[in-house]
């Protein structure tokens, strides 16, 4: 389908971004990527009257590291990601997740700010921030404030952010070196959400997990921090019995719905493949 009509904006700076949304209320929508947003205006799902382009703010793109902390930029495409130094080294999983979303074409121009701000239940990276603990820094009217990955969404669709206010950074600490990561999606072909899929990041010390953190994509309404299911790896050897009840603890969270992808039993049986199977990728990339 074609779109509804709509007045296009494209501001230069944050601050022409916040005032435009402000001031043209709910009317209006922020634009990244517009993989999320573009495909419901086409279904007449979203029917914004103005669209205000982030696309020409320079300011909102990059990847640094600021002491201990990893900052990205909300406008920086997930090939971006793949081709960061910095990630490769001190968050690889990042990475690996951008590898399975969507297809090339998408991720040169698919956002991390507009995947994490959608509060898409089946977007990839709210869970992996989740995992990070990472926060976001939202801009709006009233000046910038920091909100946690893990208390930003609230429903499907349904986020902290407040009218008038973008993501404009993600932060997160920098994971411990020698750190294992992975993580695993399920999906039924190139380009299509997952099924289910985890998100684990570990470190051990004298053969025995130390920490870990597990996250679920699309298996509820929000993506889930899987935190009883970390805490039965925690002073394990991450043998197969630790590996096992966290996969059954993460699958009790789990509130996934019958669709396209398969029934409800399906779906959780799948994800407790996803969170065994990421937990012994990790372990065998832990140092």
């Amino acid at each position: 389908m074609i779109p509804g009509r709509f007045t296009y904006h494209r501001p230069s700076s944050v601050g022409e971004a916040v005032k435009l949304l402000a001031s043209l209320g709910e009317d209006a929508r922020p634009l990244a990527g517009g993989h999320s947003l573009i495909p419901m205006m086409k279904l007449r799902l979203a029917q914004p009257e103005h669209l205000v382009d982030l696309g020409k703010i320079g300011g909102l793109k990059g990847i640094r590291q600021d002491g201990t902390e990893i900052v990205i930029g909300a406008m920086t495409t997930q090939a971006e990601i793949l081709g960061s130094v910095l990630l490769r080294e001190k968050a690889p999983i990042l990475g690996e997740a951008a590898q399975v979303i969507a297809d090339p074409q998408v991720r040169y121009l698919g956002t991390i700010g507009g995947n994490v701000a959608n509060g898409d239940p089946g977007n990839d990276m709210p869970g992996l921030m989740q995992c990070l603990d990472a926060r976001y820094v939202l801009t709006g009217p009233g000046g910038s404030r920091q909100v946690a990955a893990r208390d930003f969404y609230e429903a499907a669709f349904f986020t902290k952010l407040q009218p008038g206010e973008i993501v404009t950074e993600i932060r997160f600490a920098a994971p411990a070196a020698g750190h294992g990561w992975a993580y695993e999606k399920l999906k039924r072909k190139v380009g299509d959400y997952a099924v289910a899929a985890a998100a684990v990041t570990l470190t051990v010390s004298g053969g025995k997990c130390a920490n870990a953190s597990i996250a679920l994509t699309n298996v509820a309404q929000t993506p889930l921090l899987a935190a009883d299911a970390a805490k039965a790896l925690v002073g394990t050897s991450l043998d197969q019995a630790a590996i096992d009840a966290a996969a059954k603890a993460a699958m009790a969270i789990s509130n996934p719905t019958t669709d396209t992808r398969g029934p409800v039993e399906y779906r959780r049986s799948v994800l407790g493949v996803m969170v065994r199977r990421a937990i012994a990728r990790a372990k065998s990339r832990a140092r």
